[in-house]
């Protein structure tokens, strides 16, 4: 009220309680009146009286019944909260959707519901992701409920202008970000280009008649007004055949792709196969569309609100007179299948004499850029390998490596030759040279599509280095089609079978996993700095540490290894390549490399093998910790013997424990400044002294994810960043 007792707001909330009401704010931030003495009766919410806004737990409804809404309502400006023109609420007759309305025009349109997302909103993902939800009590009142139960900080704001906008509090920066707005262009405002006409932001102009229609006010559609949208320019059969009686050709469907659907769908339970049909034999049916949450949508009213997407879109059937049909793809259905034999029969041809050509004797490309990286190494001849491993029997096969698998070769003798054979990586096996030593031959996939540039650089990089911690490259084999790398054989295989592997998990003790980890920093240190060449590995994880008999450790695949120059401390890269979890996070994001990447993956290396646990997996079902985050969590919390493995735990061997957990969480740190040398990691380990410095937030501790993206993309696919390949068990 008002200094004249004038009512200004009221709740409209009539009750015979006046002393024994109580109020209470809950976390929610609903604020709430109750009757104490009548069993706590709710008398009166806020989150059913919102403003501008909503956040998590609020909703927004309509009841068919009784006409009662629930709406939020934009502010008259910034400076004044009273009701200005717009508004957001739910139209829920026949398929739900949510509004913005400019007084009582419709400003804005979600598009249909159809059990997972609104269908007309480009960027939202399916209810897992975005958590919202539509749902019908027994009264008739249809709801729509927002995200609930995410970790981020999240509300919806329509603003003065009619926006409908979407923040997040960045607890970093402590402030809220947008991250989602509609209306978002010109095409996302209602009915922009009239009926029977589709936007596309894209083009100029967006505004354009759907094929078979016309434009009814050609100089004012040509002046940019649409409003007044486009006329069939053909009547349909259907039409004539009820005026005149005639007979001809039927009308047909002309399909669009990837539509906002118009508004004023009809539903019906037809199958989608019948869904065509049902809207041919309907005369007032002028265009038709499926999904598979909705069902069978028809439309017998003008086409208004359409847009063009570029993807998430649905298909949409207009109906058109038959000689509106494009009859040229008939014809095109037989032109295309013979141009495109004729092109397949001629590329047949030039393949197969090509082959020819090359088992004349002709030197392959990939010969030729071979030849000068394999002066220094002994070269194998491939039919001896092959007779060796059975034709490559999977009966010889150690395991499977990021370009394909690796055998087991055995057999008394294998034969050297001193020239190269017209010789292809990914295949490896065990065998035995004539002075009784075993190898392991690697041999590159055929259908691997990385594999000869790999191949050339692992040919360069290992033939040059030589040190206890690295596996050693004993020679190659180039032979037709045929690329193989020939290594010394490590009986263990590799350190991720005794790290995650149920079966071998209790065979590494404390003092064998203090030898590899002290082992892998030494060959990290000779790389860095030790060699005749500065090398960067950039796929430092336990499916690429070996093991021989003594479970001394050997780093091997140095197919994405890159050799800087003396003076060179870092370098970009637009291709990415390594695994998932083991890449630092400048690499990862940025293409940016150097000695501290490799750094950061013996740091997540170093908590793989204290804990037992492998970097990707999850700690628990309701946390969303990765590897790093959780030895974070602990290190604060000072519990680390709840990160270290059972296997381990030894209360004598506790204080050495907690201090390698404490180096690896220094080489995880989120910059590359803060993260010590591997020459400084090796001296903290060997030395006595306990004082070390102490780690900053490692990055990658937590996955979150955000409720609407401004990129478009598939959230079933299950990995493809840039070449990054995830890491399966298998030992080699």
């Amino acid at each position: 009220m008002n200094e004249a007792e004038e009512i200004l707001w009221s709740s409209n909330t009539s009750t015979t309680s006046q002393v024994n009401s109580i109020a209470f704010l809950q976390d929610s931030g609903n604020f709430v009146l109750v009757d104490r003495l009548n069993n706590a009766t709710t008398i009166w919410r806020s989150f059913e009286h919102p403003s501008d806004s909503l956040v998590p737990e609020m909703r927004i409804s309509e009841n068919i019944r009784t006409g009662k809404r629930i709406e939020v309502n934009s502010w008259t400006s910034p400076w004044d909260p009273t009701f200005g023109n717009f508004s957001l609420g739910m139209k829920s007759e026949i398929i739900p959707q949510v509004y913005i309305w400019n007084g009582n025009r419709p400003y804005w349109r979600s598009g249909q519901w159809n059990g997972q997302i609104f269908i007309g909103v480009q960027d939202m993902y399916s209810v897992s992701v975005d958590g919202f939800s539509v749902v019908n009590d027994r009264e008739g009142t249809v709801y729509l409920t927002g995200p609930v139960g995410f970790n981020l900080l999240m509300k919806f704001i329509l603003d003065w202008k009619g926006d409908l906008v979407q923040s997040f509090w960045d607890e970093n920066e402590t402030n809220w970000k947008i991250i989602w707005s509609a209306p978002n262009n010109d095409c996302e405002v209602y009915g922009t280009c009239g009926p029977f006409a589709s936007c596309n932001d894209l083009d100029s102009p967006i505004c354009s008649c759907l094929k078979g229609f016309e434009p009814k006010h050609r100089e004012e559609w040509e002046k940019g007004n649409w409003t007044s949208g486009c006329v069939r320019r053909i009547a349909l059969q259907c039409e004539v055949k009820n005026n005149s009686g005639n007979s001809s050709k039927e009308d047909g469907f002309l399909k669009m792709e990837l539509m906002k659907l118009p508004d004023f769908a009809e539903r019906s339970s037809t199958r989608e196969d019948q869904c065509r049909s049902q809207c041919l034999r309907n005369c007032s049916c002028i265009a038709y569309a499926y999904d598979s949450g909705i069902g069978c949508m028809s439309w017998s009213n003008n086409l208004i609100d359409i847009q063009q997407f570029q993807s998430w879109g649905k298909d949409l059937y207009i109906r058109v007179a038959h000689s509106e049909l494009d009859h040229h793809k008939d014809i095109k259905k037989i032109v295309i299948p013979v141009i495109v034999g004729t092109l397949t029969l001629c590329v047949c041809l030039f393949l197969f004499c090509t082959r020819m050509v090359r088992r004349r004797g002709v030197k392959s490309k990939e010969v030729v850029l071979l030849g000068n990286r394999m002066e220094e190494l002994p070269v194998f001849n491939s039919e001896t390998l092959a007779n060796a491993t059975a034709r490559f029997c999977d009966d010889n096969k150690l395991g499977q490596g990021g370009f394909g698998p690796v055998y087991r070769v055995r057999f008394s003798s294998l034969s050297i030759t001193l020239q190269i054979s017209v010789a292809e990586i990914g295949t490896s096996f065990q065998g035995k040279l004539e002075d009784g030593r075993e190898i392991a031959v690697k041999r590159l996939s055929k259908s691997s599509g990385q594999g000869l540039e790999e191949f050339m650089n692992e040919v360069l990089v290992i033939s040059k280095v030589q040190h206890r911690n690295l596996v050693r490259l004993l020679g190659c084999c180039v032979d037709k089609e045929e690329k193989m790398l020939i290594y010394e054989y490590m009986p263990k295989k590799s350190l991720d079978v005794f790290l995650f592997d149920e079966v071998y998990q209790g065979v590494l003790d404390w003092t064998k996993r203090s030898i590899i980890i002290q082992g892998v920093g030494r060959g990290l240190l000779y790389l860095h700095r030790d060699s005749r060449l500065k090398i960067i590995h950039r796929d430092l994880k336990p499916s690429n540490i070996l093991l021989d008999n003594n479970f001394n450790p050997k780093i091997s695949d140095f197919g994405m290894a890159r050799i800087f120059g003396s003076d060179q401390d870092q370098a970009n890269t637009r291709r990415v390549v390594g695994t998932y979890g083991y890449m630092a996070p400048e690499y990862a994001m940025e293409g940016r490399f150097s000695e501290k990447s490799d750094v950061f993956s013996f740091g997540v290396l170093v908590l793989e093998i204290i804990s037992g646990r492998k970097c990707t997996s999850s700690w628990s079902e309701t946390s969303s910790l990765s590897l790093l985050g959780y030895a974070w969590k602990l290190w604060k919390e000072e519990d680390l013997s709840t990160f270290i493995d059972p296997v381990v735990l030894n209360p004598s061997l506790e204080m050495e424990i907690r201090k390698c957990i404490q180096i690896g969480l220094l080489c995880v740190q989120e910059f590359t400044e803060d993260r010590p040398s591997i020459s400084s990691v090796l001296a903290m380990l060997t030395s006595e002294n306990t004082s070390l410095p102490t780690p900053l937030q490692p990055a990658f501790t937590e996955r979150q994810v955000s409720f609407f993206t401004t990129c478009n993309k598939n959230i079933e696919i299950e990995c493809s960043v840039n070449q990054i390949s995830i890491t399966t068990l298998a030992g080699r």
